[in-house]
């Protein structure tokens, strides 16, 4: 019953059939001949795949207007071993594992890990649908700072993602033209902000030229 409460309550699942969380939350230390397919190992390796599509699917419908480069970059800092530690200290989620606590072990790496099982668990137990409506309305909503993700990067762009998703303003970045000139492409972008446009930048690739506009648009913001 504790193990039930505390799917519903972290995950907003309940389970069907809890064997697969069983053994989501139990590390190999737990049992007497460790093996992968009792331990959490193999629903680890699959909720990492799950978790990952999920996110990807997140950040392409949050930001429609970004290349794959961002897109991969936030993705990366959201499902880093590091993150999804501290997203599953901040559950509690030793307080379900089943782990030998005589033995050295990193709490840290054991909780993510679990994390990880327990996503690939309800992904065999409820389908996609629900796996995916659980990390978006639970685990994105209560323990993902997107806010925070993006203040780690120093770049102008995610600096003025950061000031118009605070002040719930909406943000594109439009290419204006693209030239040659003296055999080097010349990328021309302006950003917009609800529709309003500020600055313009020029750059030999996009994503420079998007650096510029965004500069630009901070010091007209008054930011920089």
């Amino acid at each position: 019953m504790k193990l039930i409460s505390f799917i519903i309550n972290r995950f907003g699942y309940k389970p069907k059939n809890l064997l697969f969380f069983l053994q989501a939350t139990t590390h190999k230390s737990f049992l007497t001949t460790p093996s992968s397919e009792n331990s959490n190992e193999r629903l680890e390796f699959l909720g990492d795949a799950v978790l990952d599509t999920v996110i990807a699917e997140y950040l392409f419908l949050k930001f429609p207007n970004e290349d794959e480069g961002f897109l991969t970059k936030i993705k990366s800092k959201i499902v880093n071993r590091k993150n999804l530690s501290e997203i599953a200290n901040a559950m509690k989620i030793r307080d379900v594992l089943r782990f030998n606590d005589t033995r050295s072990i990193n709490m840290g790496s054991l909780e993510g890990n679990a994390f990880e099982a327990i996503i690939g668990a309800i992904f065999l137990d409820g389908g996609f649908e629900k796996v995916s409506n659980s990390i978006n309305n639970y685990i994105i909503r209560k323990y993902i700072n997107l806010t925070k993700l993006l203040e780690e990067e120093i770049d102008f762009k995610s600096t003025l993602f950061i000031w118009c998703q605070r002040r719930k303003l909406k943000i594109d970045f439009i290419t204006v033209s693209e030239t040659i000139e003296n055999g080097q492409r010349i990328h021309k972008v302006k950003a917009l902000i609800n529709n309003t446009e500020y600055g313009v930048g020029i750059g030999s690739s996009k994503k420079v030229a998007e650096q510029e506009a965004a500069q630009k648009t901070l010091e007209l913001i008054g930011e920089l």
